[in-house]
């Protein structure tokens, strides 16, 4: 207990000015968080930092992660998302040149793995682009909801929600951490309010979004059980990856952004 709150305090220290400060700090811890994300999931999938696959993976990360106002002035054809897909076009070539020593199955986990990091990061950038507020938002809701979940959890729960991915959750828990969020959400909405909607329409999508960044739990859940791994890394003594403590903003900013919010 003592390590993890000495790495949270330390990561708020570093974190925090940061996205204070937004503009190309904000670019460069997400990109950098962005990698780092990816290559827990290349090694978890046992594959060499230092290899082809790697490189192509990285550097087409990187392109989706790039805030849309670097593409604004370039020509048309240099659209983001066709220079991606060249990327992943290299990656097939890769299972050719390889032999199949590098699969099509592996070339299809890190496409996924790139967009499902990628974007999420992108909209990382984004958030912070439109008000540092905005971006504080979606933290609170993903915060709240993990701490609400795990202080409610050990309290009332007794009903596992996915014992056969994460047999520690509850449905006490989930519920308790969503309307944790959900309160806490609506209440720094209405002092700092973001987007259109009414408070009404705002409370449920706060507790929307707080759902969607459970599933994003259980989905980065799913692929540690899936890959026999307790934890995405170890670059948060006591916490685990960039993957464990950003796999729920990954699936919450772009819903959020799919509301018109950021």
């Amino acid at each position: 207990m003592k390590q993890r709150v000495i790495t949270a305090v330390v990561a708020l220290i570093i974190f925090i000015p940061i996205i204070v400060a937004g503009h190309i700090w904000i670019d460069i811890a997400a990109f950098a968080l962005g990698l780092v994300a990816l290559s827990e999931v290349l090694i978890m999938r046992k594959k060499l930092l230092v290899s082809p696959e790697a490189i192509i993976s990285g550097l087409g990360i990187l392109l989706v992660i790039a805030p849309q106002s670097w593409w604004v002035d370039l020509p048309h054809f240099l659209d983001p998302w066709y220079i991606v897909y060249l990327f992943v076009l290299l990656l097939l070539l890769r299972t050719v040149v390889s032999k199949n020593r590098f699969s099509f199955d592996d070339a299809g986990m890190i496409t996924l793995s790139m967009l499902y990091i990628g974007i999420g990061f992108h909209f990382f950038i984004a958030a912070r682009a439109v008000s540092l507020v905005a971006l504080l938002y979606a933290l609170f809701i993903v915060w709240t909801t993990d701490s609400g979940a795990y202080m409610i959890g050990r309290k009332l729960g007794k009903h596992k929600l996915a014992p056969h991915i994460s047999p520690n959750k509850t449905w006490e828990g989930s519920i308790g951490g969503s309307l944790v969020a959900t309160i806490v959400g609506s209440v720094f909405w209405y002092f700092f309010p973001i987007g259109h909607y009414s408070l009404i329409v705002m409370v449920v999508l706060t507790l929307i979004f707080s759902i969607v960044g459970q599933f994003g739990d259980l989905v980065e859940s799913a692929l540690k059980r899936y890959y026999g791994v307790k934890d995405s890394g170890k670059i948060l003594p006591g916490h685990g990856g960039i993957l464990d403590r950003f796999d729920s903003l990954l699936l919450v900013l772009p819903v959020i952004h799919l509301f018109g919010l950021i």
